[in-house]
């Protein structure tokens, strides 16, 4: 659709921009205008909207979930990570089917399209499903490999990667493993390979509990992060997920390969996992993008709390109120992150860049008054301030509906027809 949005206060993230008053104009999957009204093209359009004052921005990115995991929202709470992991989640994981992840995922989608991501960095089972889900809701994810010792092999990571590595696409894929401690050596090294072969970046999980990082130790004599590096695996880059117990060599070690840090704050407190040193990982150059991880852990996938969280924390860790301000969270929320993913073209709002946009509403009391747009949505925002969600030029959330090709309540029903099932 060809869709024209004015009467907006428009925030395009790019840098040393103001928000300034204008229109966004789409054609296809594509931005074609961004600026004054005064000096937009003329057409007609399918659809015109008024944005009556409100807020359009570039869409929030998830940079680290696991969608499927909706199934177990609220079903092993209290517990801390090992023990959750190993005696409550990957035992119900062994029952679900693809079938399964398929729907679990598009219960995921709208919760994301419900707090204005467009994108999300999905590290689950079945990608092939995953990626079906995300075609037929018509969604942005970019899904990457979580290689373990009892799932996903070299061949399937191979495949995924060719088969789903079109930037122009819907669906991509990146090299990814769950982690060190569910890795074999050979596992790693194999996989190093791979990266170097495809010069292609990696991203795991890293360094996310204290007893993760002492059991790297007792394997390898060094942390995970130095393990990585020894082998070669970041070479080409690549993301961290967390990186809560991280020591200031390990943080050097970032620096030097450009890679990226996701943190995940409501999940890693929730499992009492630590707090993340955003500060120094930003003073060392490190870019970092958020993630909610995923459903059974955080449970909400919310990207409002998580901005909340990430300056919050940090400011209490520092003991500094000025500590990773507003403006720094939002950028990671919406710029890191599609960098991260490597959504170079779902960054920004500009012209050729792709049509991922949200519309906040101003029009409630946590908005108002205005005396700082990028403050009150870090600070005061919530969900119920999105009014528009649109992906790849299609609008897929409005105020309060849906428009992803199934209806609200089938998803719902499927969701608790599967964990009923694994109940029983």
């Amino acid at each position: 659709m060809n869709i024209r949005i004015y009467n907006a206060r428009i925030l395009t993230m790019e840098e040393n921009r103001d928000i300034f008053f204008g229109e966004v104009q789409t054609k296809g999957n594509r931005i074609s205008y961004v600026g004054d009204t005064e000096n937009a093209p003329k057409q007609v359009w399918d659809r015109e909207i008024d944005a009556e004052g409100n807020v359009i921005m570039p869409g929030f990115k998830n940079a680290h979930t696991h969608s499927a995991m909706t199934f177990l929202r609220s079903y092993a709470d209290d517990l801390p990570l090992l023990e959750w992991l190993n005696e409550q989640i990957f035992p119900m994981e062994a029952k679900l089917t693809p079938e399964d992840i398929y729907h679990l995922s598009k219960l995921a989608i709208m919760e994301y399209l419900t707090s204005g991501i467009t994108a999300n960095f999905d590290m689950y089972l079945t990608p092939d499903t995953i990626a079906q889900a995300s075609k037929d809701c018509g969604y942005r994810t970019v899904m990457v490999g979580g290689l373990n010792n009892f799932s996903q092999n070299f061949e399937d990571m191979e495949r995924w990667y060719n088969k789903y590595n079109n930037p122009e696409d819907l669906v991509t894929f990146q090299f990814g493993f769950h982690a060190e401690y569910t890795n074999s050596r050979e596992n790693l090294e194999k996989l190093a390979a791979l990266a170097h072969k495809y010069k292609a970046p990696i991203c795991a999980h890293s360094s996310e509990s204290k007893s993760e990082v002492e059991g790297c130790i007792e394997r390898y004599g060094v942390t995970p992060t130095v393990l990585f590096d020894k082998l070669g695996m970041f070479d080409y880059g690549g993301s961290y997920y967390h990186c809560i117990h991280m020591t200031d060599e390990d943080i050097d070690i970032m620096a030097k390969k450009g890679i990226y840090v996701v943190t995940n704050p409501a999940s890693n407190l929730k499992l009492a996992s630590g707090i993340a040193r955003i500060e120094d990982m930003l003073k060392a150059g490190i870019h970092i993008a958020i993630g909610t991880d995923g459903p059974s852990s955080n449970n909400c996938l919310d990207m409002f709390r998580e901005m909340f969280l990430t300056t919050g924390l940090a400011k209490v860790r520092e003991n500094d109120a000025s500590a990773v301000s507003a403006e720094q969270v939002l950028k990671m929320a919406t710029v890191e992150g599609a960098h991260a993913m490597g959504l170079k073209d779902a960054d920004i709002l500009a012209e050729g860049k792709f049509a991922d946009i949200i519309m906040i509403d101003l029009q409630w009391p946590n908005m108002q008054p205005i005396n700082n747009i990028v403050k009150n949505i870090v600070y005061s925002g919530s969900k119920q301030n999105v009014k528009m969600t649109m992906v790849n030029g299609e609008i897929l959330y409005e105020d309060g509906k849906f428009f992803i090709g199934t209806p609200a309540s089938e998803i719902y029903n499927k969701a608790n027809e599967i964990i009923g099932r694994m109940k029983a």
